[in-house]
């Protein structure tokens, strides 16, 4: 079998699991085994992808051997096969988690059976977008996971998930009427939507109609991303969710926003113009998002307004656009991703141990549940940017590439990176204080039995943390693999060449240096 054939199996494992686990929804524990068994299978297929993509150069899948302008392909270069595989093994670890933890709190009145279903499908959203090789179909993958988050949201009925959904379906649809609408632009602007031979036909539109068309995606992007000012509904949506479906949201939805505008700022629009309002928008998100964590009293809050914040980080790198900046980039995304989502799988083991994210009505669960204590430090202390952490290295990345760059704009980011690294530890900071080290309220009960934590929940959160942990061990190599992922991305040519061939990439006008300048390759 061809290798590229493997490249259709994380999009049709997850729904073919799907179909199972919703033919056998009244079999719990079957349809529990169906869901996790696809996971691994998963996890097992894109680690031998992204082994061959980092040895042989990008796979392409032509669906039915269709041209890949007229037909369906699929795409796998070496920042999408990480992206792969991060998400592979986060939706294990929190599908294992939540089959520990009672999804719903309504569940007389909830078909809790759809979770895993759902979730699979989700999955297989997620994986459309980082294999789509035209923008219809990384469309397509945004609608399929954003539709299955819809009903993940909603699990259990409660007013309060109900009233979040609402916040969050207007606007999903809102950016994704203006992404449709962006694709339908770009049709007519360039006949075609398979982002190798847009790299070839954007070049040669006139800068005003191509910039307006880049502006258009780039808010469409920027808003499934929550990159500020766009980011005003996530800390009231993603709260009020069960604490699995919280850490996928958070862990890889806004991801596979910054994946597709690591995309639209390399691939289709090299060098951009709008490379200032990127770096106003990072420096933006850093600042307000942080101050809202600093300004929360609910841990759950904490951690949405600090996700807003690090957003910040990777749309820095972006808007540097030198090959420094997008590997510190890459990187920093693989791990904000694993950290992220076990945050707030911890989250959910405080509230299960403690009854309540409020962080006035915790106290006491370093003595009660020292294990709970160390599943939070580590990543916490990670986000944060503590040495030797990953975040740490991420951080001197991109805080290197900006010094590099030499710019006022950069050097004001550089500060401000500083600056909310800082403010993230002091959050960080507050949480353990309140939670873990202040005396417990006299009315708390966190001796209950009803209150003990399964162990299964503690070690699906204790594998993310070794994972983040392994993040940092192997730093060396997976900053060489970044590295060369960020010199594909901005060279342009290895993927329009594996997509449309060595003569196709040739047409290339354009692609970025180093030091993130537009180079002329042909006259």
């Amino acid at each position: 079998m061809s290798i590229e054939l493997l490249l259709a199996l994380p999009v049709m494992l997850p729904l073919a699991g799907a179909a199972f686990t919703l033919l056998v929804r009244h079999v719990v524990r079957l349809q529990l085994g169906l869901t996790i068994g696809t996971l691994s299978a998963i996890l097992l297929v894109a680690v031998i992808l992204a082994i061959h993509v980092s040895e042989h150069g990008t796979l392409v899948l032509q669906i039915g051997r269709w041209t890949p302008q007229l037909g369906i392909v699929l795409v796998m270069d070496r920042l999408s096969a990480l992206m792969l595989v991060v998400s592979a093994v986060v939706t294990l670890a929190v599908l294992i988690y939540s089959s520990a933890q009672f999804v719903s709190e309504n569940s007389e009145r909830t078909p809790v059976a759809i979770y895993h279903p759902t979730y699979l499908v989700l999955v297989a959203g997620v994986s459309i977008a980082f294999l789509a090789g035209d923008l219809f179909n990384l469309y397509v993958g945004f609608e399929v996971l954003l539709s299955a988050s819809y009903v993940l949201l909603t699990l259990g009925g409660s007013a309060s998930r109900i009233r979040a959904a609402t916040t969050y379906v207007i606007v999903s649809l809102l950016s994704s009427l203006l992404f449709l609408a962006g694709i339908a632009a770009i049709y007519a602007a360039c006949g075609t939507v398979n982002m190798a031979e847009l790299a070839l036909r954007l070049d040669r539109i006139d800068a005003g109609p191509r910039l307006a068309l880049e502006l258009i995606l780039l808010v469409a992007f920027a808003i499934k991303a929550a990159i500020f000012p766009l980011s005003a509904w996530l800390p009231d949506s993603y709260p009020t969710a069960p604490a699995p479906v919280t850490a996928v949201f958070a862990g890889l939805l806004t991801k596979v926003g910054i994946y597709a505008i690591i995309r639209l700022e390399t691939l289709l629009f090299p060098a951009s113009q709008l490379s200032h309002l990127l770096l106003a928008a990072a420096g933006l998100s850093l600042v307000i998002g942080i101050l809202g964590a600093l300004a929360q009293t609910d841990l759950k809050r904490v951690l949405s307004f600090t996700l807003v914040s690090h957003m910040g980080y990777m749309l820095f790198g972006i808007g540097l656009s030198t090959r420094l900046a997008m590997g510190a980039t890459i990187y920093y995304v693989a791990h904000h991703i694993t950290v992220q989502s076990t945050l707030f799988l911890a989250a959910g083991l405080i509230e299960q141990r403690g009854g309540t994210t409020n962080l006035a009505r915790l106290g006491g669960l370093a003595k009660l549940a020292p294990a709970i204590a160390v599943l939070f430090f580590v990543p916490a202390m990670n986000l944060a940017g503590v040495p030797p952490l990953s975040g740490f290295i991420g951080k001197v990345g991109l805080i290197e590439a900006g010094i590099a760059v030499d710019t006022t704009a950069a050097w004001i980011l550089v500060g401000v990176s500083v600056l909310t690294s800082l403010l993230t530890l002091y959050a960080m900071a507050k949480i353990w204080n309140r939670a873990f080290w202040q005396p417990a309220p006299a009315d708390a009960e966190l001796d209950s039995p009803d209150r003990r934590v399964p162990r299964i929940m503690l070690g699906a959160t204790g594998a993310l943390v070794a994972f983040s942990l392994l993040l940092t061990v192997a730093a060396g190599p997976l900053l060489q693999y970044t590295d060369e992922a960020a010199r594909s991305v901005l060279a342009r040519s290895p993927y329009v060449s594996a997509v449309l061939g060595d003569d196709a990439a040739a047409g290339l006008l354009y692609r970025i240096d180093e030091s993130g300048q537009k180079v002329v390759e042909v006259g």
